[in-house]
């Protein structure tokens, strides 16, 4: 798969529940996804808007920037959140045939981010991990599908 298809997999216009697990930054429940995602940069850079509503309200919203580097397998992720993330380095990823992963790290833990694609649904998982990658924790599980 050429570097920007895996990338081009997430443009468009995304909207679909989620489960949000309880975590020592909030409550879990339910919640309804949306994301907006478009290529840029000659398919190497893509923009992404996210923003998550809980009972009908606003709740956490992102920004990210993916990129996708010039050798084979090469990704990164870019992550700014209204918790106030903002990313000192980006997180590294790639692309394993199925799926996008990246893993980002800062002093408060690790978070694995995995974007799989089944049956025209872009399924997001995002887990965290406070002891290096030894125990894996879940924080969000979303289904998305496009609406345009």
């Amino acid at each position: 798969m050429a570097m920007g298809d895996a990338l081009a997999m997430l443009a468009g216009e995304w909207e679909g529940e989620e489960a949000i697990a309880t975590t020592r930054w909030g409550e879990g429940g339910p919640a309804r996804g949306h994301f907006s995602a478009r290529l840029d940069l000659g398919e190497r850079v893509l923009l992404m808007d996210y923003r998550e509503e809980r009972d009908g309200r606003p709740a956490l919203q992102a920004h990210a920037v993916l990129t996708g580097g010039p050798g084979h397998d090469e990704y990164a992720l870019y992550w700014f959140d209204s918790y106030g993330f903002a990313p000192a380095q980006p997180a590294p990823g790639h692309w394993d045939g199925a799926r996008l992963v990246f893993l980002r790290s800062s002093p408060r833990g690790q978070t694995r981010h995995t974007y799989a694609f089944r049956d025209g649904a872009c399924e997001l998982t995002l887990e965290s991990s406070f002891d290096g990658g030894v125990h894996w924790d879940p924080v969000m599980q979303g289904s998305y599908r496009r609406v345009a």
